[in-house]
């Protein structure tokens, strides 16, 4: 009797060694079925325990990766598979016109509503709640692809060829008036460049987009991405943003951080361009902000200075109107502006820190509303000066190579008098009895 395996002809090894790999092929097929089975089984765990600390994330634009998701879709069931609180977050792709191919995100937390543009700059197109609408009347009707958007035109006005958003950033290598300033150029030599209203960032698409979500209370919603502005011989200048609410909540806050990647100290600017119209821009609307100091951008715009808070119907033929607000903070450093309709019972309030904005442009085109009935309150780094004016100013800021700086506003919208007198409240202790400043005449610049 001979032992086994046999050892001798060679069809008779052979055949044992396929054996031996079939049956390792086995093993390796069933510990594949059992991963498998362990990684489905912990994803559909219900939302408890470990578990429940880890947020949904979605990757849906990456450059890195090579992936772009057309359309997408995740609601609440999908993530904490309950049907409330109700929650979704929605990505399309628009066409027709010169908005083809732009990408927008819609954000839902239950009753406040508000769209990202990620190809433009991750902008935020219009917010809603109720019969409330962060966003205005533009001219420009569609969501417009940067590529179509010339901005050296009309004197380096072309940046109002897509000009519809609420809230666009102004930056990040300039952020103000079109105009010459000079740099360094390619050879080391002093040159003159010619600077476009309010830069590139805002029609400059996202490399990289997610979505990431909380699986618990509060369930904050969050859409993420990176805007780069880049340059041989140029600045190296990275946006991280984050747009985020909570599920069924009022308010909503913008998140940045912007760093340099390059080997020497990058000026930089930026302001949040933020826009309103009706139903909360009318006849007596108002601002209510704390400020110590209130400055005309021009002659123009000093004609009117002692009204600077309050609004006009729209007026065709209106030349807007710009003035450069100093605003006061509490002991932490945190300011607010609200702007309320005329009736006193909507309005919207913006909070941020005056160390990381110091600055606040207040800027008012009543005009008809078939030219665009608007006014923006922008708090920023800076004014929208030319940057050469700026820098005079002192109010350009240098990052170091590696550095980043961030920043943060609170959106809070308010539907009822209650809430919006307890607003104006919270914003005359900041001002606390102090007064307000008011030139009368611009800054003197070169």
């Amino acid at each position: 009797m001979q032992p086994w395996p046999v050892p001798c002809h060679r069809n008779n090894c052979c055949a044992t060694r396929r054996e031996t790999i079939i049956l390792r092929r086995k093993r390796t097929t069933l510990m594949l079925r059992l991963v498998l089975l362990l990684v489905v089984s912990v994803a559909i765990q219900p939302t408890t325990g470990r578990s429940a600390a880890l947020p949904f994330r979605a990757t849906l634009t990456s450059t890195e990766r090579r992936l772009h998701l057309d359309a997408w879709k995740v609601s609440n069931y999908d993530i904490i598979r309950k049907a409330q609180p109700a929650f979704s977050v929605v990505k399309s792709t628009l066409v027709g016109g010169k908005q083809k191919g732009v990408d927008i995100i819609t954000v839902n937390n239950g009753v406040l509503k508000f769209v990202v543009i990620p190809t433009r700059g991750m902008s935020i197109l219009h917010v809603e709640l109720g019969d409330v609408q962060l966003g205005w009347e533009s001219p420009v009707k569609e969501v417009v692809h940067p590529k179509f958007i010339n901005l050296p035109s009309r004197g380096g006005l072309g940046w109002l060829e897509g000009f519809n958003e609420w809230m666009v950033r102004c930056g990040l290598e300039w952020a103000g008036h079109p105009g010459k300033d000079k740099f360094v150029n390619n050879v080391g030599d002093e040159a003159e460049m010619d600077l476009t209203l309010h830069g590139k960032i805002g029609n400059i698409p996202a490399s990289e987009v997610e979505v990431v979500i909380d699986r618990e209370p509060p369930h904050r919603i969050r859409v993420r991405g990176r805007v780069d502005e880049r340059m041989f011989y140029g600045p190296k200048l990275e946006l991280w943003t984050e747009i985020s609410t909570e599920a069924g909540s009022s308010a909503f806050r913008i998140e940045d951080t912007v760093r340099n990647h390059g080997a020497f100290d990058q000026e930089f600017q930026i302001i949040y361009h933020a826009n309103f119209g009706v139903p909360l821009l009318g006849k007596g609307a108002r601002l209510t902000a704390p400020v110590k100091q209130v400055t005309p951008f021009n002659a123009h715009a000093a004609k009117s200075v002692k009204d600077y808070s309050t609004y006009e119907a729209p007026t065709k033929g209106f030349i807007e109107q710009v003035y450069c607000l100093q605003p006061l903070a509490d002991e932490n450093k945190q300011t607010s502006f609200m702007l309320q309709n005329a009736a006193g019972d909507r309005g919207v309030a913006l909070s941020f820190s005056v160390e990381q904005l110091p600055c606040v442009t207040l800027w008012k085109n009543t005009n008809a509303r078939e030219e665009g009935y608007v006014t923006g309150i922008e708090p920023g780094t800076g004014f929208p000066y030319n940057r050469r004016i700026e820098r005079l100013a002192g109010r350009v800021p240098k990052l170091a190579p590696g550095a980043s700086r961030p920043f943060a506003i609170d959106f809070t919208i308010y539907t009822n008098r209650s809430d919006l007198e307890l607003a104006a409240g919270r914003i005359a202790r900041i001002q606390a009895g102090r007064d307000t400043r008011v030139d009368t005449e611009p800054a003197k610049v070169e």
